[in-house]
């Protein structure tokens, strides 16, 4: 129940009953909400903000894991070499010791490195949500001023979705739906050098949650074991 209202609670936006009887007659409009937040310059600009960051924390997780790596392979090297008979007792235990050091310290750098994880996952997922929710809360105050100089009363998102992934409108005329004049008034300060996201998934939906863990725009998730 809960993802049903998650799906269709931003697809309807009620607008100015104004004490009228949900049953009296009202004047209903449509708007493709999905349409006004991919094509709003401010979801560009925040996919690219997203993915920055994204790409900032990858380059941090890539020179953790190349210094584990590098760890991992002079721990292998000194466990190999207390094992060396042309060295006397005393030397072998020492190289046994300092191998079962840099074993700790290989441990607590896989760790780190997890904990980083998380954390570059969490920090990531907060900036879309709050992106997102900024985004939307742009599109919606667009769209009932606009219904309110219209007089309209319901506005119903054209392309909002059930939980079973059907469409919630099943048919509309289209008369009245103000998706390419919310859309022009939306744009009308955006600026001339938009970042092209082409090539970068949109990393917020009016029908999903406000994050997901996909490998475009997430730190991995492994990292080389020390053992």
């Amino acid at each position: 129940m809960r993802n049903l209202f998650r799906m269709l609670l931003p697809a309807v936006l009620l607008l100015a009953f104004s004490g009228v009887p949900a049953l009296a007659q009202n004047k209903i409009a449509t708007v493709d909400l999905q349409k006004l937040f991919d094509s709003y310059y401010k979801t560009k600009l925040a996919t690219a903000a997203v993915q920055e960051r994204a790409d900032e924390l990858q380059k941090d997780y890539a020179n953790m894991a190349a210094d584990l790596k590098k760890r991992s392979d002079q721990y292998e090297q000194t466990l190999e070499s207390a094992d060396d008979p042309a060295v006397s007792d005393d030397e072998r235990a020492r190289r046994k010791q300092a191998a079962t050091d840099q074993l700790k310290e290989l441990q607590d750098s896989r760790a780190a490195i997890e904990q980083f994880q998380r954390q570059a996952q969490v920090t990531i997922g907060d900036q879309k949500q709050r992106m997102r929710e900024n985004i939307l809360a742009d599109i919606k105050k667009a769209v009932a001023d606009k219904a309110k100089a219209a007089g309209d009363t319901l506005v119903v998102d054209s392309a909002a979705e059930t939980v079973n992934g059907t469409p919630a409108i099943i048919y509309t005329t289209g008369d009245n739906d103000m998706t390419d004049d919310v859309l022009k008034q939306l744009n009308a300060g955006a600026p001339p050098d938009l970042p092209d996201t082409s090539g970068t998934p949109v990393f917020m939906s009016t029908n999903t949650p406000p994050y997901n863990t996909s490998p475009e725009t997430t730190v991995p998730i492994s990292a080389p074991n020390p053992q």
